[in-house]
């Protein structure tokens, strides 16, 4: 038994030694293109092969992508657009640049200045320049879509940019999905619009050195559950790099989307400090329903760390009976620890209208007015906005419509969606 042991520790290592050849991409793809194509009666040869070489590209480059170097460059001009961790890092020359153009149908000449790629993201630096002015069209409809290259077709998610004075040269970032680690050759694709508001798309090749990419400093499973109101959320996996850290799951809720940013309540804790969150998104495809939460780097010597749900979208059931002749425009009415103000009651010849302002995280379920003539529910809500209080919350005022002729006596509410406190901890072993 031993024997056997030491001969998987040794192949082991063997394989976690190996590191893909240099040219893989253009010898993989000149050795396809002259293959003769050959006929076959039976299928399963070409299944049996395809699945052999998979499974050597696998074994040769499977476990090195966490062992890219660091040779890159620092990327100037860009200090507006980089904070924190970004920053730091491109002082530290972790970056690649770039410097590839293309030209606007204005005259506005795009440049790719530089590109930042880990695991996590693809963040690409560019600027738009026109002496004469950047137009009014390229500001307001000039888009970057996604990149494209070997194994890669990633879309845009975020970014951010600066005008100067002169309205002359615009720099900004966007992130992009991860490119391939095999990808030598990227192309950005953009449109724009003229002004007979058609629309032109255009690309720009330049290339990349996946070998320059950032490193992984951790990347391992989770796999905890948390159950909430209304389903669960699944914790899969945790990938974390000098430049963000990405934790990736699944979730099985009910009217999710009911409460707005519902992930942006979960806390990464890294050595007992909250780490900064980045972003949160979550989606509903035939693929699934997934969700990916993104945060800041961790720190460099790292002895725990942590998940915790604070807060997390509930239900609560309320069957709430409001009497309106005695509600108070300044005196909230208890919601089950929510407050709800009746800021304004009156009926007009289209119906009655009910103004109400609740906590920003609050919506309500199952509205209906009763009045002299009967009960109605709601037919729908107008006028949404947001106001901050002096103590720093923020309630949300909206009118609610009804199509009754009756006077108003109470507002029935059957339950609410709100954001509720949850506090539930998921530990992640970092050994």
């Amino acid at each position: 038994m031993e024997r056997i042991e030491r001969l998987l520790a040794d192949e082991r290592e063997r394989m976690e030694s190996i590191n893909a050849p240099e040219g893989l991409e253009d010898r993989l793809r000149h050795a396809l293109e002259r293959a003769p194509v050959k006929k076959k009666r039976s299928r399963a040869p070409r299944w049996t092969a395809a699945a052999i070489v998979l499974a050597l590209l696998v074994s040769a480059v499977g476990y090195n992508y966490d062992a890219f170097a660091y040779y890159g460059q620092r990327i100037l001009g860009f200090d507006e657009v980089m904070t924190g961790t970004l920053k730091e890092l491109n002082e530290a020359g972790f970056g690649q640049t770039v410097d590839r153009r293309a030209t606007l149908q204005d005259g506005t000449e795009l440049i790719v200045s530089g590109v930042m790629a880990d695991a996590n993201q693809f963040i690409l630096y560019y600027t738009l320049r026109n002496p004469n002015g950047i137009g009014e069209q390229t500001r307001q409809f000039f888009r970057l879509s996604s990149i494209t290259g070997f194994w890669t077709n990633s879309p845009a998610i975020s970014g951010t940019s600066v005008m100067n004075e002169e309205q002359t040269e615009m720099v900004g970032s966007l992130s992009f999905e991860p490119v391939s680690p095999f990808a030598k050759k990227l192309t950005l694709h953009y449109a724009e619009q003229t002004a007979d508001n058609r629309v032109i798309e255009g690309s720009l090749v330049f290339p990349y050195h996946p070998d320059e990419a950032i490193q992984t400093q951790i990347k391992q499973s989770i796999r905890q559950k948390v159950a909430v109101d209304q389903g669960t959320i699944n914790f899969q996996s945790i990938t974390a790099t000098p430049l963000s850290t990405v934790i990736k799951g699944t979730w099985n809720v009910e009217e999710l989307d009911r409460v707005r940013l519902p992930f942006d309540g979960i806390e990464l804790i890294a050595d007992g400090k909250p780490v900064s969150m980045q972003g949160s998104g979550f989606s509903h495809t035939v693929n699934g329903r997934t969700f990916e939460l993104q945060y800041d780097a961790l720190p460099k010597e790292l002895n725990s760390l942590k998940l915790i749900v604070r807060q997390f979208p509930g239900y609560k059931e309320l069957e709430k009976r409001v009497e309106l002749s005695t509600a108070s425009a300044e005196e909230p009415i208890d919601l089950a620890g929510k407050e709800l103000w009746i800021k304004n009651v009156k009926t007009t010849g289209g119906g009655a209208e009910i103004t109400i302002a609740t906590e920003d995280d609050v919506l309500l379920e199952g509205v209906a007015l009763q009045t002299s003539q009967g009960t109605t529910e709601l037919n729908t809500t107008v006028g949404q906005t947001e106001k901050k209080r002096e103590d720093g919350r923020v309630l949300k005022e909206r009118t609610l419509l009804f199509d009754s002729a009756g006077q108003p006596e109470y507002l029935l509410i059957q339950g609410m969606h709100y954001r509720k406190a949850y506090d539930y901890e998921v530990n992640i072993p970092v050994d």
